[in-house]
């Protein structure tokens, strides 16, 4: 089980993918080998899902989207009007209207050769949609997560800024190497003054008392659900405190959940040797992932 366990669905293979504009069956989707994203993972990428034909927080993903350009020097050539209309293009294709998830990928595009420096770039960026039929997998919220701390830590701004979406994620990827080696389904990564920062792909809450915990959220990807999340609990009057905490804070706590664009409010059922409340009918944990699903169905109407 993990945070991004889902149900196969043979129709994913014969989907159809987005790439600068030209719609290709999956076996015949190419990208060149030049291609800034394959090369340097130079390049911003948002997860999105579509219920009920319409694209969940979209709004919120785009901004978050262009943000990350911006923080990285990457033009996006494209309205958020006019990348929308490109998401549903693939999508009418595959006759998809429920439960997909959709990768979104800029990149900085070809370079004449493989060299880091911009100026070896040759021409418009590429993008990708890549849609596919996915639904978390239901034991995913009955049995939960288990997760612990790994010796991986979030960078800084002067680093590479953790709240850019890019696609340079090999620091989380190390993590999640980690992790695996460590028998945890998600990997718990500090920043770099030692505070408990986030999930090595998720973001992450506590609570012990009633009261829910999360990081400041500097060290942190701007999560959309994190951002739900925290409002979902000041609307409903539930104690959430965003501050600098380590393990030790939290080391005995009564639940504990991640957040992600594609399984929403997960449950933590372990933290390391220790299990936790969260996956209980009565939890925190489960009324806030109800109130977060309203949030959604209210959205898509």
């Amino acid at each position: 089980m993990s945070s991004h366990s889902y149900i196969e669905d043979n129709r994913n293979k014969n989907i159809f993918i987005n790439i600068n504009g030209r719609l290709f069956l999956r076996n015949k989707a190419k990208i060149s080998v030049f291609d800034s994203g394959f090369l340097l993972g130079d390049g911003v990428w948002e997860g999105i899902r579509l219920h009920h034909s319409k694209l969940v927080f979209i709004e919120n993903h785009l901004e978050r989207l262009f943000k990350s350009a911006i923080g990285i020097s990457l033009q996006i050539p494209f309205s958020k009007d006019e990348i929308i209309d490109q998401i549903y293009k693939v999508l009418d294709k595959n006759s998809m209207n429920d439960d997909v998830h959709i990768r979104l990928i800029f990149s900085r595009g070809n370079k004449i050769t493989p060299y880091q420096n911009p100026k070896a770039n040759e021409g418009p960026i590429n993008f990708v949609i890549i849609p596919e039929h996915k639904k978390t997998n239901p034991l995913t919220y009955k049995k939960g997560i288990n997760i612990g701390r790994v010796p991986n830590i979030r960078p800084n701004e002067s680093i590479l800024s953790p709240q850019y979406n890019t696609l340079s994620k090999l620091n989380c990827i190390l993590a999640s190497i980690e992790a695996n080696k460590l028998g945890y389904d998600e990997g718990i990564m500090n920043d770099i003054n030692g505070n408990i920062s986030t999930c090595n792909s998720t973001n992450l809450f506590f609570i012990k008392n009633d009261e829910v915990l999360t990081s400041t959220g500097e060290y942190c990807l701007n999560g959309i659900t994190r951002s739900k999340a925290i409002s979902i609990c000041k609307d409903n009057k539930i104690d959430c405190i965003e501050k600098n905490f380590t393990f030790s804070d939290v080391a005995n706590c009564d639940e504990a959940f991640v957040t992600g664009t594609f399984a929403g409010i997960i449950p933590v059922a372990q933290l390391e040797s220790r299990k936790l409340k969260s996956t209980n009918t009565n939890s925190l944990v489960n009324k806030i992932r109800n109130l977060y699903n309203k949030e959604i169905q209210n959205y898509i109407g």
